[in-house]
């Protein structure tokens, strides 16, 4: 009896071995992917202050220690997750632009999801809020964007690009971000209110000519 045990213990350790080695490094990315998936939308849910690694897990089918073996922490999830949004607010906003939306209403379009979510926009912005502490885990992922969408704005890429008599091409990149700032507020206030045409009127108002004429190109959340 234990002859036949060994033998088939034996036979069926190669075969097993090289499929367990296999498997966890083939799903990882997708795995990884799923993951942040799942932490998108329980810090939209529950915010970051709130959300659970072990809330993420479950979202994510998987146990809390699995989650761990990917992410070693919650802030590192964070600043995944808020990548992951940029990703997609740019992916959205490549696909208006192909539809022929006008210049003044990309922006506009790809906040309009988020505007529609009140609780998921309060729990974004009190994450961006929170971000301005220079202790605050992804402080740097947001002062690098600033940074990236100041260029983005003021490269040509976006309708903003020239300076005007009264303002420059940063002022207006400036004026344009502290605008979509407030609106986020301003709708959060009365969320009765229709706040992004005033963006679009916004948008027209700081334009020039040659902005008019120039290439639009992609641009990601100006947060």
């Amino acid at each position: 009896m234990h002859g036949s045990t060994t033998s088939v213990t034996a036979e069926a350790a190669p075969e097993a071995t090289p499929r367990g080695r296999r498997g966890p490094y083939a799903s990882t990315p997708a795995r990884r992917a799923e993951i942040v998936r799942a932490a998108l939308a329980s810090f939209a849910e529950h915010g970051y202050e709130r959300a659970s690694l072990r809330d993420i897990a479950a979202r994510a089918g998987l146990t809390h220690a699995a989650l761990l073996k990917h992410f070693a922490s919650k802030d590192e999830l964070l600043l995944a997750a808020l990548a992951q949004r940029d990703d997609d607010d740019e992916e959205m906003a490549r696909r208006i632009m192909q539809s022929k939306v006008a210049a003044e209403r990309v922006l506009s379009s790809v906040l309009a999801d988020e505007f529609a979510h009140p609780d998921h926009q309060r729990n974004w912005l009190a994450i961006t809020v929170a971000a301005t502490n220079p202790e605050h885990p992804a402080h740097e992922f947001f002062i690098d964007r600033r940074e990236r969408m100041r260029v983005h704005f003021s490269s040509g890429q976006l309708t903003t690009a020239h300076d005007s008599e009264a303002l420059s091409a940063d002022d207006k990149v400036t004026m344009l971000m502290a605008m979509i700032d407030g609106l986020r507020i301003q709708a959060l206030l009365d969320p009765t209110r229709e706040t992004l045409p005033l963006l679009e009127t916004f948008m027209r108002l700081i334009t020039t000519d040659e902005d008019r004429h120039g290439t639009l190109e992609a641009p990601s959340r100006a947060d």
